[in-house]
C-alpha cells in the first residue's frame, strides 16, 4: 500500500510538470505570434509611405496643357537640344533624341545607344512609341505633333519666352530640377549664371556701346532686337538697340546691307544659320557675305567689333545652362 501510494505522487509531479511546460509553450508561441503581427502590421504601415515616395507625382502647366509626371522619370525623349543640354549638365540620362544636326558639344547623342527619334521639325511617332517613353519634352519647332505626342506619354512645351528671356529660362532649368530631382544642382548653376551676368551687364552698360544683331543666311540677312530670339543681347546682357524699331518676328527682320550702313551699330552680332543647316559647301561662310563695302563704313566693322557668333548655342541649343554659358562667354570676349 504504501508503494502504491509513491507511484501515484510520483504520477502526479510528472502531470504536474508537463501541464506547465505545455502553458510555456503555448505563451511562447502566442508572444511569437504576436510579434509576428507586429511586424507584418509594421510592413503594412510602411508599404504606403514607401509607395508613395517612389510614385511620387509632379504636376507641370505649360502653354499647351498640363502633364502629370512622375518623378525622376526613366525613359525620357527629348525634341529640343536647349532642354537636352540642360539635362546634361544636370547629369539625366535620356533614352531619345533627333540625331540630325546635333551641335557638336552634344556629339555624344549620336551613338546608337540613344534611339533616333526624328528631327527638330518632324517626330518619328513609331520609334517613339516603341520606347515606351515616360516623359517627352519638345518645343516650338513640334508645337503642331504635340497631342499626338501626348497620346504616347505625357509631354511638356518647354519654350523659352524670349521677351521674358531669364525668368523663362530659369523656370525651365527649375522645372528639370524637380521632375528629376535635381534642385540643388540647378540651383548651383543659376546662381553660377546670375553672377557672371551681372559681371557682363556692368560691363557692357558702363562702355555705352550699341549693337545690332543680324541672322545670315544663304547671302541674306535679317535683323532682330530686344524681345527677339537673339534679343539677350539687349534684355539681359545690356547693349543698346542700333535700331529701336525692329519688328518682333520668329524669323527676324529682313534687311539690306544699306540699312546696316545707315544704322552704324557699335557692335554687330552675327549668327550664321547656314553654317549648321546647309550642307558641307553649299552656302558662303558668313564673313564673306557680310564683309562688304557698306558694312565696312560702320563703326562695327573699323573698331573690330563684327562678332560671328556660334550658331551651334545661338540658333540649334539656346535655352540650355551650357549653351547659355557659352553664349556669355563670346559676348564678353567680345568687349
Amino acid at each position: 500500500m504504501k508503494q502504491k501510494g509513491w507511484f501515484i505522487l510520483s504520477m502526479v509531479l510528472v502531470l504536474t510538470m508537463i501541464m506547465t511546460a505545455c502553458g510555456q509553450n503555448k505563451n511562447t508561441a502566442g508572444q511569437k505570434s504576436n510579434n509576428n503581427g507586429s511586424t507584418q502590421e509594421a510592413a503594412a504601415a510602411a508599404a504606403p509611405a514607401e509607395s508613395a515616395a517612389t510614385t511620387e507625382e509632379i504636376v507641370v502647366k505649360h502653354q499647351l496643357g498640363e502633364a502629370h509626371i512622375q518623378k525622376n522619370p526613366q525613359k525620357v525623349v527629348v525634341f529640343d537640344y536647349g532642354a537636352l543640354d540642360t539635362l546634361d549638365k544636370l547629369g539625366v540620362e535620356v533614352a531619345g533624341v533627333p540625331r540630325d544636326n546635333v551641335p557638336p558639344y552634344l556629339k555624344k547623342y549620336e551613338d546608337s545607344k540613344y534611339e533616333n527619334v526624328g528631327s527638330l521639325k518632324e517626330a518619328d511617332f513609331e520609334k517613339v512609341n516603341a520606347l515606351n517613353p515616360d516623359l517627352i519634352i519638345i518645343s516650338g519647332r513640334l508645337q503642331d505633333s504635340y497631342d499626338e505626342l501626348n497620346k504616347i506619354a505625357p509631354t511638356i512645351y518647354m519654350q523659352l519666352d524670349t521677351a521674358n528671356y531669364m525668368a523663362s529660362f530659369k523656370e525651365n532649368v527649375e522645372t528639370l530640377g524637380r521632375i528629376f530631382g535635381k534642385e540643388q544642382e540647378a540651383e548651383q548653376e543659376l546662381a553660377a549664371l546670375d553672377s557672371k551676368i551681372k559681371a557682363l551687364h556692368d560691363q557692357v552698360t558702363a562702355s555705352g556701346k550699341n549693337a545690332l544683331i543680324v541672322l545670315a543666311n544663304e547671302g541674306k540677312i535679317s535683323a532682330f532686337g530686344a524681345g527677339s530670339r537673339f534679343g539677350i543681347i539687349h534684355d539681359v546682357f545690356g547693349f543698346k538697340p542700333a535700331d529701336a524699331d525692329i519688328e518682333a518676328s520668329t524669323h527676324g527682320q529682313s534687311v539690306s546691307f544699306e540699312y546696316v550702313m545707315e544704322k552704324n551699330p557699335d557692335y554687330l552680332f552675327v549668327v550664321d544659320r547656314s553654317a549648321v543647316v546647309a550642307g558641307e559647301g553649299e552656302a558662303a561662310p558668313a564673313k564673306q557675305v557680310i564683309e562688304n563695302d557698306l558694312v565696312k563704313n560702320t563703326n562695327a566693322y573699323k573698331e573690330g567689333h563684327i562678332v560671328y557668333l556660334d550658331p551651334n548655342y545661338w540658333y540649334l541649343s539656346g535655352g540650355g545652362l551650357e549653351s547659355l554659358a557659352e553664349m556669355l562667354q563670346e559676348v564678353e570676349s567680345s568687349l
